[in-house]
């Protein structure tokens, strides 16, 4: 039996040792009980250096990464933290990851912790840090509203006019002149609500009421016969926003998803899943502070994958990879998400594609 507990261990400390991501062990002294490959090769030092100087050789002064371990020694909940300042001019200068710590339960005060180097903060930072170039683009749209809506209504009204007066061959002239003057009026009508800077008006909002809405429409219309499967927390908090607004953001999030699962052949499925994340936490750039966003809504397909040549730049406008798109589908997303305090993000691979929302909710706010 020793033999076989040995053996195991050994087995346990090979895994945690090839974990690509650092891995740390901190001791109920704050000390450091175990130190992986990974880690020794992001710190730029040996196990034996670093736990020979401790935590303080690797946590700044300014870094919240103390105060998050005894944050989960006290309530034993797992915390997720993004964009956290670890490694000093020693350990090879300061660099930005987000972690995760949790306890170990079989170890007394002994926490453990999982850096990413590189991971969605860099994403999250770069979605709430480009507000200035969405202004660009409403300034843009007011523009392009003023100049074009006017004349586009002068030129629709004149073919309607001359119509009559024209021979049937004219006439066709005429109506294609009105269809494609038409078509101009909805693209910019498109654009327009990007020049809408108003916060949405905020009340309690069931995000399953919103999903199930939103399934309901799929079915009957653009996702008939594709499996759509639902993974819910049926404890979910409300959110605080606009339903019409959040149904708009699942129900271009959802449609996007069927067409990559009859791209892919339409053998695919769908699952739409929440979940409670209460150790979610972001940087608000404008404020200096983090902010919970503990809800969270996955919208998953398999299927056709998001190019890889667009991945960097899906949720920007015009970007697209339909032939017919006009590429403000997830722009717009991005924009009412954004008014509603939280953010979006995905993954896509071949195996499947994974849109990802984070919500703050109504106890959080009020």
């Amino acid at each position: 039996m020793t033999d076989r507990r040995e053996k195991e261990a050994e087995l346990c400390m090979a895994a945690l040792m090839a974990l690509p991501n650092p891995l740390l062990l901190i001791a109920a002294d704050d000390g450091l009980l175990f130190v992986n490959t990974a880690a020794e090769s992001f710190f730029q030092a040996s196990a034996k250096m670093l736990q020979k100087y401790g935590l303080a050789a690797i946590v700044p002064f300014s870094s919240p990464l103390m105060r998050l371990i005894e944050q989960v020694r006290g309530s034993a909940a797992v915390i997720n933290e993004y964009e956290v300042t670890v490694g000093t001019p020693q350990t090879g200068g300061e660099r930005i990851v987000d972690l995760q710590v949790a306890l170990v339960p079989e170890l007394e005060r002994v926490v453990m912790i999982q850096l990413w180097p590189r991971s969605a903060a860099q994403k999250i930072d770069r979605q709430l840090s480009s507000r200035s170039a969405v202004r660009t683009v409403s300034g843009m749209a007011a523009m392009l509203a003023h100049e074009i809506k006017n004349p586009l209504s002068g030129i629709h009204g004149a073919a309607q006019l001359i119509e009559p007066a024209l021979e049937e061959e004219d006439r066709a002239l005429a109506r294609l002149i009105r269809d494609e003057v038409g078509r101009i009026r909805e693209l910019v009508d498109q654009m327009e609500v990007f020049t809408d800077e108003r916060p949405p008006r905020r009340e309690p909002v069931n995000i399953h009421h919103v999903l199930d809405h939103v399934k309901k429409v799929a079915q009957s219309g653009f996702a008939r016969g594709i499996p759509i499967e639902e993974v819910y927390d049926p404890s979910l908090p409300p959110v605080p926003g606009s339903r019409d607004q959040l149904v708009q953001v699942m129900l271009n999030l959802l449609k996007n998803a069927a067409e990559a699962v009859m791209g892919g052949g339409g053998a695919g499925r769908i699952r739409l899943a929440t979940a409670y994340r209460p150790g979610v936490r972001i940087r608000v750039p404008e404020a200096n502070t983090r902010v919970a966003l503990p809800l969270e809504v996955t919208i998953r397909n398999t299927g056709q994958p998001v190019p890889e040549d667009i991945r960097e730049d899906i949720f920007e406008p015009f970007v697209t990879s339909k032939s017919t798109g006009k590429g403000l589908g997830l722009a717009l997303v991005a924009k009412i998400v954004r008014d509603h305090g939280g953010i979006i993000d995905f993954t896509s691979d071949e195996r499947a594609t994974t849109f990802r929302i984070l919500l703050p909710v109504m106890e959080e706010e009020t």
